[in-house]
């Protein structure tokens, strides 16, 4: 399906500089035109010799072998509290491969979600291997096991994906979707990554730019800017691009739903620029963990407290936590997240179910009515 951009009315004059929105909870926001976009600072990435680079400018580099001696020398992250046996839901397999009709969100681990919206099934970065690495005796181990395996998926309609690093772009992963009975999925990818997927032999796959949008199979795909950068080796850092989606409904959807995948990132004014063009989002989802230390992860990695503002500034009437609780990425300890971001969301003013997070393989559904905790309501 050919790449554009859409055009619609909207209802609201949103600008970047706007606090809150006020559309109606539970109404369909309208989709940003090209217009609109541009006016709220999202455009197509800056390039440069270097590679792609972030809005906001380059990040600042911390020495990695700094954080590796410290992590190395006082045996970082701690193991959690109570060990790593986190609580696992056992979703009920059956009725996810045959559920056409309810909008759901399963969590599956790390930054791996099931999406299922107006029929349409999509996954989020589907990681299901045993290390987050270019080796299988080597790096990041996978700590908690996925909450769906991938025999246990619905037939995969779309794939999404935010950049190359390994947690996020698993080979096996990839591999086994484009394979599915059925018929590969469409794999959504940033630029650069539809070749690194035809060398895997995966050619159904659509690349953009930010500020992109595509409809497959009856949803709207838009891609949007993140603070982060990408390599899978010692010689193509940023030779690909990052960034997170939104998925809607079209409009004149009969039960409209909206939800904004942030990927990995760091803190920047993009949310702000994301919030401004879309005004609200039903769900978001924000990553949580890997944030320790602050002086190397900051730049690339948002902590709790700023996973809370980016929650307000895209005016999320929901939000998860992802990216976390599965592979021991950095120095906090597996199971810190959710305490820090309770205390941020209390610290924030918001009720404790506006931001929360979920057991691997627990399923929420997704209601665009539902009470709102957002700005959009404010």
């Amino acid at each position: 399906m050919p790449l554009r951009f859409r055009s619609r009315l909207v209802c609201a004059a949103i600008v970047l500089s706007a606090a809150s929105a006020n559309c109606a909870v539970g109404a369909q926001q309208p989709d940003p035109s090209p217009d609109k976009l541009a006016a709220s600072g999202i455009h197509h990435a800056p390039r440069t010799e270097n590679g792609y680079e972030n809005n906001d400018g380059p990040l600042a580099r911390g020495s990695v072998w700094k954080w590796r001696w410290n992590r190395w020398t006082h045996g970082l992250p701690p193991p959690p509290a109570n060990g790593y046996a986190f609580p696992v839901d056992h979703p009920d397999v059956a009725w996810i491969k045959a559920n056409r009709s309810d909008d759901t969100m399963t969590w599956i681990g790390h930054a791996t979600a099931l999406l299922q919206i107006n029929g349409v099934n999509v996954i989020t970065d589907p990681m299901f291997s045993g290390r987050a690495s270019p080796f299988t005796f080597a790096g990041p181990k996978r700590r908690v096991p996925p909450g769906l395996a991938l025999d246990e998926l619905p037939h995969i309609d779309v794939v999404l994906i935010s950049h190359s690093h390994y947690d996020h772009l698993d080979t096996a992963s990839v591999e086994a979707l484009n394979a599915q009975p059925g018929g590969p999925p469409l794999f959504l990818v940033p630029l650069g990554i539809k070749d690194w997927l035809a060398k895997k032999g995966i050619t159904n796959a659509q690349e953009l730019d930010w500020g992109d949008e595509t409809s497959v199979a009856g949803l709207d795909f838009w891609f949007v800017p993140a603070t982060h950068w990408s390599a899978r080796s010692l010689t193509d850092r940023n030779e690909t691009l990052w960034g997170g989606w939104v998925v809607k409904t079209p409009a004149g959807a009969a039960h409209p739903v909206s939800v904004y995948f942030a990927g990995d990132t760091g803190y920047s004014n993009d949310f702000k620029r994301i919030g401004a063009a879309f005004g609200c989002v039903d769900l978001a989802l924000i990553p949580v963990g890997a944030y320790e230390p602050r002086w190397f992860m900051g730049p690339q990695h948002v902590d709790p407290q700023q996973a809370v503002q980016i929650f307000e500034d895209v005016h999320a009437k929901k939000a998860i936590g992802i990216h976390w609780g599965t592979f021991e990425l950095t120095d906090e300890p597996l199971d810190e997240p959710p305490q820090k971001l309770a205390e941020a969301t209390h610290e924030a003013g918001l009720p404790d179910d506006a931001f929360t997070v979920l057991h691997h393989g627990q399923m929420i559904r997704l209601d665009a009515s539902a009470d709102s905790h957002s700005t959009c309501s404010r």
